[in-house]
């Protein structure tokens, strides 16, 4: 006879209560993961998390109260865990995972890594310590009403870098209010600042600088602090930037020096954010009239809106539509408020105008107001659907942009009933992999809708391991398309082995015979080769470059292509890899009404995957007149890309699992766009 702890087998829950897991992020989900652990009668948990508590949190971060605001989320979730179960052995971090520190024996010590994360590289990075050290990984994710949870096992399984996933569009609101790299980032900041200012205020879309940015204080108490100077004990007294607005009058000179002097001379008192990153360098108002009005008038080519005019001349286009603006808020009268659309002509103005300023002030090259409108629009929309779900975040505040009008529309709220299912999807498949069942394991999609056999939860087989991964096969190895002449070491480091290779601390050599070191993880080792061309070194078309990194116990073999030209703004292609695309989903006449349930990235909350939070592109997600197929199937878009034909776990039917995109509502609605929060 079986005998029961509870509910569960003896041997069960002796594995339980003697286990030691890792979870990794302490927001969304993994507020509710955590409890669902104590509950079950885990005993051995460590949790970290390198963010700090923003009051935005609180309507679904249930561990939180206000008191905590700015206090560590990997602590305060420890303190408010322990209170269900004071026998647990709760060990708290709150560091950053892709710290040296977590290398792969700190991995070895678990049983089980459950991940519950925010962007795509610390998901990389768990992806590859997991499979170093040959550890279990649970992934998980949620976008609104939608998620998922897969298992990822060295051998056994797909890794969460088997399928190729389109560039990323989630960034956490740090990037967004302080460190912006990219011009999508100040694109994204003027949407909400045109919020903040003439619109509906959203505490999720502060513009203004990030005081408790984890990154510029690597000490709790140090970061808590920040935060609490400014919202006593979560009693926000600040005056919102739409009052201070309207106290000055909405004076465009006084709103310019806030915006692009002030505040950025705070940034630059935060000095540990630029201790790897060029600073950006204020403008004043005063000074660039004096030195810029005799310029003006010099008339530029083109057509207007393909025109990038000089910074002088984004400042006078700020002040014009200000003015306008705010000529429209006092004919609607008192409280009134503006309502966002990109086809309105000040409202465009004001958002190239502030996004090109801003990109001038972190050195970045600016755009025309077509760029910023209408990039890539068709094709970005369809795409933005597509891997809706590769990208999905989880926690803290991210924001998921449509590019098809690059900016702007509809807000898919992050739901706290999806974070706790997502949550206790993630504990079952733990204890089917602590009952030695490993192949009972799936992905399972939560959809919005039921599809056409009545189901919110969709299970499908896992798939097995890539032979052309490049992170899990046996010798990882790419070829990357580039110009050797063109290309800095600076840029193969940072845009090529770091952010799309996922590596932190790289070593790469020239296989030439010598071992001729190219880039040392080691400080200052080779910095005097960042400014260098790789044909300063003798790399060629055909050359061979290895990668490796000790922290990750990773080695790649990188063959270089030399091409002279790429498309315009590429600096590099992966063979093999559409930019900025997840594979073609693959289709299926006679399938068209089986379930499609989804990529592998689709609820990649925490997995996300290179078409994930990019998503571009309409795909009808969560409409309420689609039929239950439609839901899992966004689910699948979600995941990451493409998938292959898949099992149902239950009937042992096969089903395509694709994204679905209606293509009559795709034409109508291709100009909306889809900010995820979370």
């Amino acid at each position: 006879m079986v005998q029961l702890v509870g509910s569960l087998r003896k041997e069960l829950a002796d594995s339980i209560s003697t286990c030691k897991v890792l979870v990794v992020g302490a927001g969304g989900i993994g507020c509710e993961l955590l409890k669902n652990l104590v509950l079950t009668g885990f005993k051995n948990i460590e949790v970290i998390d390198l963010d700090t508590i923003d009051v935005s949190n609180l309507n679904r971060q249930f561990l939180f109260q206000k008191k905590h605001v700015g206090k560590s989320k990997a602590q305060v979730a420890k303190e408010s865990a322990l209170q269900f179960c004071p026998s647990a052995n709760i060990t708290a971090y709150h560091d950053s995972i892709m710290n040296p520190e977590y290398n792969v024996e700190f991995f070895r010590k678990f049983m089980l890594v459950m991940n519950a994360l925010d962007n795509r590289a610390a998901r990389n990075h768990v992806n590859r310590m997991c499979l170093a050290a040959d550890i279990p990984l649970i992934e998980s994710g949620t976008a609104g009403y939608l998620g998922q949870v897969t298992v990822i096992k060295k051998g056994m399984t797909e890794c969460y870098e088997c399928q190729p996933k389109p560039a990323q569009k989630t960034f956490p609101g740090c990037t967004i209010r302080n460190t912006p790299s990219e011009p999508i980032h100040c694109i994204v900041w003027a949407k909400y600042l045109f919020n903040q200012l003439f619109g509906e205020e959203d505490a999720d879309q502060e513009v203004s600088p990030d005081t408790a940015d984890p990154e510029a204080a690597w000490n709790p108490e140090e970061t808590a602090a920040r935060a609490t100077a400014s919202d006593k004990d979560g009693d926000i007294k600040r005056v919102s930037t739409k009052e201070w607005a309207r106290s000055t009058g909405y004076d465009s000179v006084k709103l310019f020096n806030k915006l692009f002097k002030d505040d950025i001379m705070y940034l630059l008192t935060m000095d540990k954010l630029w201790k790897k990153r060029k600073a950006p360098t204020p403008l004043d108002w005063h000074q660039l009239e004096n030195s810029e009005c005799p310029k003006e008038g010099t008339p530029a080519s083109g057509l207007k809106d393909q025109q990038v005019l000089d910074v002088w001349g984004y400042c006078q286009l700020f002040q014009h539509s200000v003015e306008t603006l705010r000529s429209q808020l006092q004919e609607k009268g008192e409280g009134a408020e503006l309502v966002w659309d990109k086809d309105d002509p000040p409202a465009m103005d004001f958002v190239t105008a502030a996004a090109n300023l801003r990109m001038h002030i972190f050195s970045m090259n600016m755009k025309s107001r077509f760029d910023v409108k209408c990039k890539s629009r068709t094709k970005a929309t369809k795409q933005s659907c597509q891997s809706f779900y590769s990208q999905i975040s989880t926690t803290n505040l991210n924001v998921f942009v449509n590019f098809s009008s690059a900016m702007a529309g509809n807000i898919i709220p992050a739901i706290a009933t999806t974070n706790a299912v997502i949550a206790g999807l993630i504990v079952l498949e733990g204890l089917k992999i602590l009952s030695g069942e490993l192949e009972s394991c799936r992905t399972i999609f939560l959809n919005k809708c039921p599809n056409l056999r009545k189901k919110l939860l969709v299970p499908c087989v896992l798939d097995p391991p890539s032979t052309n991964c490049y992170v899990c096969a046996s010798k990882p190895e790419v070829t990357v398309k580039l110009n050797v002449h063109k290309t800095m070491v600076l840029t193969l480091q940072d845009k090529i082995v770091k952010e799309r290779f996922g590596m932190v601390a790289p070593d790469v050599q020239i296989e030439d015979g010598k071992g001729t070191i190219l880039i040392s993880s080691e400080e200052g080792e080779t910095e005097g080769n960042n400014s260098k061309f790789l044909s300063d070194f003798g790399i060629r078309n055909g050359s061979r470059l290895q990668a490796d990194d000790f922290l990750q116990d990773y080695t790649l073999l990188i063959n270089v292509l030399h091409v002279e030209d790429l498309e315009r703004d590429v600096e590099f292609e992966v063979v093999g890899e559409a930019p900025d695309k997840a594979p073609p989903p693959q289709t299926n006449q006679e399938e068209v009404n089986s379930i499609t349930n989804g990529n592998k990235d689709s609820a990649q909350p925490s997995t996300s995957s290179k078409a994930p939070s990019e998503d571009d592109d309409i795909m009808i997600v969560d409409s309420d007149e689609e039929d239950g197929a439609a839901s899992s199937s966004a689910a699948a878009a979600a995941t990451g890309g493409t998938k292959r034909k898949h099992s149902d776990a239950e009937t042992g039917e096969t089903s395509t699992k694709r994204p679905r995109t209606d293509q009559s509502a795709g034409d109508n609605n291709d100009d909306d766009d889809i900010i995820a929060l979370d």
